[in-house]
């Protein structure tokens, strides 16, 4: 048997083949997962179906997460194809570009309220929508970043939106622990992603990263999708309320030297 046999998991944010969404599905099923997939609008379509057919996936549907009626017919239509959920995967977030790459005072309260509707608030919408096919228990995990905990540059209005996440995270993991259904973020170091694009100056960062990062590796969306499978599967079953750094590291460091800068005497040793 593998690890996800007989498990229904609903992903959310599959977008292209770079997505993290992407990885942790095809993780899932290569791991025995029964696999659907809820993708942003009509634009994306053709991209996802031609991901997702070949690994045979039956349900296919779009989801404006901001739309309440939207989720409510996802999952009437969901729960008529699969009766039950196992397990969800958040992978969504949106913020206008002029509030990602601006200063922070000049935030725009539209921009606000957008990227914390689309980014955060999701999160519960989509869990309200999931609750009642949660028939045996399961799972929901949630994509975050460090930018939740302390200042990245250019991070700007979606570090509030990945902090207001994680504290949904702990509420709902409180609320959903007693129907034994868990729930957890991930909070995964740089990665080259559609969502990255939108941050100037990434490319620094990812340069940066793993040579400052302890295990002086770049993260891949791979390192994410095995987190994910062992929160999504009943190996983590005791785990709940937590986000799960997948960084090298990076966030137990206080000051980081990169090891170009290093004396040469301790080149290596740090």
């Amino acid at each position: 048997m593998s690890l996800m046999d007989g498990k229904v998991i609903l992903v959310f944010g599959v977008a292209n083949r770079h997505s993290i969404a992407w990885a942790i599905a095809e993780r899932l099923h290569a791991e025995g997962a029964e696999v659907a997939y809820s993708y942003a609008g009509p634009k994306l379509e053709r991209r996802v179906r031609k991901l997702v057919e070949p690994l045979g996936a039956t349900f296919v549907e779009p989801c404006d997460v901001t739309s309440d009626d939207e989720i409510e017919r996802l999952f009437k239509r969901f729960g008529k194809a699969y009766g039950k959920l196992d397990g969800m995967v958040h992978s969504i977030a949106f913020g206008p570009a002029d509030d990602l790459n601006g200063r922070f005072l000049d935030l725009s309260r539209e921009g606000f309220q957008l990227t914390l509707d689309v980014s955060a608030y999701s999160l519960i919408a989509l869990t309200r929508g999931a609750e009642p096919w949660f028939k045996n228990g399961g799972s929901i995990v949630a994509m975050s970043s460090y930018a939740a905990e302390k200042v990245i540059p250019r991070y700007n209005v979606m570090a509030v939106a990945k902090a207001a996440l994680e504290c949904e995270v702990r509420y709902l993991a409180s609320e959903l622990g007693p129907k034994k259904v868990r729930v957890n973020a991930i909070s995964a170091g740089p990665m080259r992603t559609l969502a990255s694009q939108a941050i100037d100056n990434f490319d620094i960062m990812l340069r940066w990263f793993s040579d400052i990062a302890p295990l002086r590796i770049d993260i891949t969306q791979a390192h994410v999708a095995d987190a994910a499978l062992w929160l999504l599967s009943d190996m983590s079953r005791a785990v709940s309320g937590d986000t799960v750094h997948v960084d090298a590291g990076y966030s137990a460091l206080g000051i980081a030297i990169p090891e170009s800068l290093q004396p040469p005497d301790i080149k290596g040793k740090l």
